[in-house]
């Protein structure tokens, strides 16, 4: 069984190396750690084991590894100019030989194969319909608890901060036709048709959409950062977005609003 402390150690000696004072490493291994916390929280809720629940936090600490070499190299995390975060945290752990930098002797090839599989897979916008039934279950718990951490990053950081680039690069403007039929079709937004900021702030929201567990839905009503984001107006009643754009967050309110009531009555 994974042991809890040396594992935080290990992270903790690991990510050292990099700048502390880079905010975006700062905020990586906060993220990191809340993710853990919700893989366990998860797990835990699906009566999987104590060494089940164990190692869904230990996947939730690894998840993100490759975020912090990729910020050391590319100055980024936006991987479509830099690496899939998530196959290159996968390929510095079971092909560069950084899992032995961790505790994981406690576990067996199929645990190792089934971490491996889940890190590679927690960024992708589906998952591949052949998976087993362990790996499935592991991979939606690690998507899950990212995603209800991200709606935190997303409302907490500024704009420039969470994508790591400046507005200049995205322009404004509501969001296409293409984006809002992913809304009421109650799915995620391909990256590949977001051109704008609205629309990468729609494509945030609609992570909702993809939550498996009940478990998941309850930690993403109590920490209440995806009202945040669906939210109009700021603290002080100011528009945040143009009318036009307004309109629509209304419409994917009402969607996912419509989604999560429907998915917490299952």
């Amino acid at each position: 069984m994974i042991e809890k402390k040396r594992a935080e150690e290990a992270f903790y000696t690991y990510t050292s190396r990099y700048d502390a004072d880079n905010v975006m490493i700062r905020h990586k291994v906060e993220h990191t750690m809340r993710v853990a916390e919700n893989c366990e929280r998860i797990a835990e809720s699906l009566d999987l084991g104590d060494e089940s629940v164990r190692f869904a936090w230990f996947l939730g600490l690894l998840h993100d590894i490759g975020r912090f070499e990729q910020v050391r190299r590319y100055g980024t995390f936006i991987d479509s100019v830099s690496v899939d975060h998530a196959e290159f945290g996968a390929d510095l752990l079971f092909q560069e030989g950084l899992i032995g930098d961790f505790p994981a002797e406690a576990l067996t090839e199929e645990w190792l194969r089934v971490l491996e599989k889940a890190i590679r897979l927690h960024n992708k916008l589906t998952l591949p319909t052949d998976l087993d039934g362990p790996t499935r279950c592991f991979c939606n718990i690690i998507r899950d608890a990212d995603k209800a951490d991200i709606f935190r990053v997303v409302s907490e950081l500024p704009f420039e901060q969470r994508i790591g680039t400046s507005k200049g690069l995205i322009r404004e403007g509501e969001a296409s036709d293409a984006v809002m039929d992913c809304v009421r079709e109650h799915c995620c937004v391909p990256r590949e048709i977001r051109k704008t900021r609205f629309e990468g702030h729609v494509s945030h929201c609609c992570m909702a959409f993809e939550l498996v567990y009940p478990e998941s839905l309850r930690i993403v009503r109590e920490q209440g950062c995806l009202s945040r984001l669906l939210s109009e107006y700021d603290e002080d009643g100011n528009a945040l977005w143009s009318e036009r754009e307004r309109k629509q967050l209304r419409i994917v309110r009402e969607e996912i609003e419509k989604f999560l009531e429907l998915e917490g009555n299952t």
